[in-house]
């Protein structure tokens, strides 16, 4: 892991190169080195030619040793290349596992499948928080929870970075909404900025990661990119970023002036502002040639620090798409696919007493891996939900039907052992928002919010109302990238799994959890309430929006709302007790400690988490968030001792007024358990 210290002693180095360069030389540093109608001219000639094919460079003086900024986009893996690399699960579903150890395990493969194309900044760290549920890329983040986003986050960075591979943490900031996403101006009260939106980017940026991306939307009516606020007040100084700052492709900077004053270091991945603009608006006056050197120095330190690394282990194309690789994008499947319901137990279905199964649906047969935007991979193959389910039951008959015939439907039901129904979202439901002139840019896929609401399609729905009771062995599979609402036909079906986009070897992991071979236990990692009222709510055509501190599980608690699914809510097949709870404290730390034991009869992994309550607040404050959580696998039987601590400097709130984060001298209430729901959990209290 290259970390701060380490790039901060090439600064010496950076800057003696620094000094032979020209003006022109060092703003080449500061753009990216596409043509914009060639790179687009290219993608509509050759539909393999797509965006991101090969690295984009920015910068790079070859003939002075200096290398270019090879940028690789994310995060369900390297998106180079047609028919090659490992498409991973979206980040939502390994959100699901709280498994920060597989997570930067992913990120390992990531780093390496990176650096076997030739790059060398991975911008996969995707850790925007979804306000509300229906922002169209939230399947490229892991969940609503900013303390979650933070660790999981940090574990991406942690793997990249120890690769020798540069991770960009992307979008900074309040990018949270896809139909509007480059007119919009977000805009928030202080507290929520610190308390909410911000506190996870500098989780990532503490954890080393050498780069950061800006966001299209305007905050406070300042674009993102331009914001001197965002970058250097708070990213630069504040949290003592010492890395550099990338612009969002094509439309990231608007202004040659306010994005150069403003601390943007390198505008991606064409050159529209900066370049010779940015040349001329030095020797205007307009930006000090200081500046232009504070960036390129940013750029050199971090690129000389990362390249004397990945130097000293040469790209191995064998990597790409390697079977170790499938194998963690198989692991991160079966630990992020969530069980949500599971009446009387009727998963998992006993394949020797399985002879039929019909599947319906229209995505049962489709390659389920997320939107077809700038996160697209394109992996060799990809196992579908009814590939898998029938790999799954060698033995029996797998049917196929998309539903629309509603009785032929039942009939259909009536004569099966098993019917499973596989419904929800693609491409053209949610993702990166594609306009009809964007379109050649990808692959055609609109994308977008989901504006038209949370729920289910109506013919989904009325297959499920109708066929669902048909059959006591119903399961629904739900495909999408966070909530699903399901108040209107839960009661119809015996269970319930949510599979989100769950990579290419999705459907291999869906039919072992159906059959039993694999015991599920990913845990949602947002709210899912009885109405979508319940949740903030947004206008996704809009100029403005504002965002209020209190969202998703917080929200609804500080309400007083219970949830339909609370958060960290997932079933296994065995069950779990906790005992012995204690709460206790340190000098910088509360922690937890207790026993977990497996009170099944199978195999099984739990999530156990810790929350701290805030009752005692005489400010406005949520009713508790969460604050630790860990995964713990047992046989049996079998018990484990587990501590799962939380620095107090987590507990703080932060003071607008005196600008100031200030810890409450208050007794705090502690919670463990299985999700953020009041039965679920075991409560203490500590005294700060």
């Amino acid at each position: 892991m290259i970390d701060k210290a380490q790039r901060l002693s090439y600064t010496q180095q950076a800057y003696a190169l620094l000094q032979k360069l020209s003006l022109t030389e060092k703003v080449f540093m500061m753009s990216g080195n596409k043509n914009a109608k060639e790179l687009l001219a290219e993608m509509q000639a050759n539909a393999e030619k797509h965006y991101n094919y090969r690295p984009y460079p920015a910068g790079g003086l070859p003939e002075k040793n200096i290398p270019a900024m090879n940028f690789v986009d994310g995060p369900r893996g390297v998106v180079c290349d047609t028919g090659q690399t490992t498409c991973f699960p979206v980040s939502m579903l390994r959100g699901a596992s709280f498994d920060t150890e597989l997570e930067e395990k992913i990120g390992h493969a990531i780093g390496l499948e990176t650096k076997a194309y030739g790059g060398n900044t991975f911008a996969g760290v995707c850790i925007n928080l979804p306000y509300n549920p229906g922002w169209g890329r939230s399947q490229e983040t892991y969940g609503e929870e900013s303390f979650h986003l933070g660790k999981m986050g940090s574990a991406l960075v942690t793997g990249v970075q120890a690769e020798a591979v540069i991770a960009c943490v992307k979008h900074y900031a309040f990018n949270s909404m896809e139909c509007s996403r480059f007119k919009v101006a977000i805009k928030m009260d202080k507290r929520t900025e610190r308390e909410v939106f911000l506190p996870h980017f500098k989780d990532c940026v503490d954890a080393g990661a050498g780069s950061i991306m800006s966001a299209y939307n305007a905050y406070q009516c300042v674009p993102c990119g331009h914001s001197d606020y965002l970058l250097n007040q708070v990213l630069k100084k504040e949290w003592d970023f010492d890395g550099f700052v990338m612009s969002d492709f094509f439309w990231g900077i608007r202004d040659t002036v306010a994005a150069a004053n403003g601390g943007q270091d390198i505008e991606m991945c064409t050159t529209e502002w900066f370049g010779n603009k940015l040349v001329e608006a030095v020797r205007n006056g307009q930006v000090l040639e200081e500046t232009i050197d504070q960036a390129t120095l940013r750029i050199l330190r971090t690129l000389l620090a990362f390249e004397a690394e990945r130097s000293k282990v040469p790209a191995d194309q064998t990597v790409v798409g390697s079977k170790k690789h499938r194998q963690l994008a198989l692991q991160s499947a079966r630990e992020g696919i969530t069980l949500l319901k599971n009446k009387e137990q009727v998963l998992p279905l006993v394949a020797n007493r399985i002879r039929k199964i019909v599947v319906f649906g229209h995505l049962a047969d489709k390659e389920l891996t997320g939107d077809q935007g700038s996160s697209a991979v394109r992996p060799a193959y990809v196992i579908t939900p009814l590939q898998g389910i029938a790999n799954a039951f060698p033995k029996a008959e797998v049917i196929q039907y998309d539903g629309q015939d509603l009785e032929y439907a039942k009939q259909l039901a009536t004569k099966a052992d098993a019917t499973i129904f596989v419904v929800g979202y693609n491409y053209d439901d949610e993702g990166e928002f594609v306009s009809k002139s964007e379109e050649t840019n990808y692959t055609g896929a609109r994308g977008g919010d989901r504006v038209n609401g949370l729920g289910l399609h109506a013919d989904e729905v009325q297959l499920i109302k109708a066929v669902g009771p048909v059959n006591q062995n119903s399961t629904v599979v739900l495909v999408g990238g966070n909530t699903i609402m399901m108040t209107e036909w839960e009661a119809k079906v015996s269970a319930i799994l949510m599979a989100y986009y769950p990579g290419m070897e999705g459907g291999t992991a869906l039919g072992e959890i159906i059959a039993g071979q694999v015991n599920p236990s990913g845990k949602i990692p947002y709210v899912i309430p009885y109405a979508e009222a319940d949740l903030p709510q947004v206008n996704w055509q809009t100029d403005q929006q504002v965002y209020d501190y209190y969202h998703g599980y917080a929200k609804l608690e500080k309400e007083g709302v219970v949830p339909l699914r609370p958060y960290g809510y997932g079933l296994s097949y065995t069950t779990f007790d906790i005992s012995m709870v204690t709460f206790s404290k340190t000098e910088d730390q509360v922690k937890a400690k207790a026993i977990i034991k497996n009170t099944g009869n199978r195999e099984g992994t739990e999530v156990v988490q810790l929350y701290v309550g805030f009752m005692n607040s005489k400010i406005d404050r949520p009713v508790k968030l969460l604050r630790g959580f860990q995964r713990v696998s047992l046989a049996p039987g079998a018990e484990k001792t587990i501590e799962i601590s939380c620095l107090i400097d987590k507990l703080k709130w932060f003071n607008p007024e005196l600008n100031e984060w200030q810890l409450e001298q208050m007794t705090y209430e502690m919670y463990l358990g299985t999700s953020a729901a009041k039965q679920d959990l075991m409560v203490g209290e500590i005294t700060l």
